[in-house]
C-alpha cells in the first residue's frame, strides 16, 4: 500500500506544472526548515478553498509558519473579494510571504497579516465568517486551537489540521510522551464534535479535515 501511495504521489507531482511563485515559496520554506504540504496536499487545499466559496464569506485563515506556500494554494481557490488572513508571530516569515504573494501578482488588499500568537488573536476574529481555516500548530496547542477555530467557520466551512496525527504514532498506545498524548486527545475530541463531519487522511504527518455541517 505504501509503495502504491508513493507511486501515485510521484506521478501527481511529476505531471503537475509548478508555477514560479510556488517554487519560490517552497524553496523559501526549505531554507527556513519549515514543514510544508506536498503538492498533493496543496492541490487539496486549493480545491477546498474553491469548494467552500459562498456568498458572505470573509475568506480564509492560514496559521502556519509556511504561510507563503500554503497561502498561495488557498488564494488560488478563494473567490475575488475575499481575504486571506495569515497569523504567525514570526515577522520574518510574514515578510517573506508578502514578497511571495507580490511576485505571484496578488494585490496587498487580498491578504492581511497578524504578527501574533494565533491563540491570542483568534478570539477577536468574526464568528461564522470564514470558509476555510488551515492550522499547523504544536500538538500541545491542538485542542485549544480547535476550540478557537471552530466558531470562526461558516456552515459548510472546513478546518484543516495539518500533521495532526504525528505520522501515525497516535495509534501506538505505548507512546506516553506529551506530544503524542496531546495529539491523541485532540483526535478523540475532534471526532466527538457536534455538527461536524471528520475525515482523517494519510497526507503529510496525518491531515484531519473537519467540516461544519450546514
Amino acid at each position: 500500500m505504501s509503495n502504491a501511495f508513493e507511486f501515485l504521489r510521484n506521478y501527481v507531482e511529476s505531471t503537475t506544472e509548478i508555477d514560479p511563485a510556488l517554487a519560490t515559496a517552497r524553496e523559501d520554506a526549505a531554507e527556513f526548515g519549515l514543514p510544508v504540504p506536498d503538492e498533493v496536499t496543496g492541490q487539496l487545499i486549493t480545491t477546498l478553498a474553491a469548494a467552500t466559496n459562498s456568498e458572505g464569506s470573509t475568506g480564509a485563515i492560514a496559521i502556519t509558519p509556511a504561510a507563503g506556500l500554503v497561502g498561495l494554494y488557498i488564494l488560488r481557490g478563494l473567490a475575488d473579494g475575499t481575504t486571506l488572513t495569515c497569523i504567525d508571530p514570526e515577522t520574518e516569515h510574514q515578510r517573506h510571504a508578502k514578497a511571495i504573494f507580490r511576485e505571484a501578482g496578488y494585490s496587498p488588499s487580498r491578504v492581511r497579516f497578524l504578527p501574533s500568537r494565533p491563540l491570542d488573536v483568534m478570539g477577536r476574529l468574526a464568528f461564522d465568517s470564514y470558509q476555510l481555516v488551515f492550522g499547523q500548530v504544536s500538538p500541545m496547542d491542538l485542542r485549544a486551537f480547535i476550540d478557537a477555530a471552530w466558531p470562526l467557520l461558516r456552515p459548510g466551512g472546513v478546518l484543516m489540521l495539518a500533521d495532526a496525527l504525528l505520522d501515525g504514532t497516535v495509534s501506538d498506545e505505548t507512546r506516553k510522551d506529551r506530544d503524542t498524548v496531546a495529539a491523541r486527545e485532540a483526535d478523540d475530541y475532534v471526532r466527538a464534535l457536534d455538527g461536524a463531519h471528520v475525515a482523517r487522511l494519510p497526507l503529510g504527518a496525518g491531515l484531519t479535515l473537519v467540516t461544519k455541517k450546514t
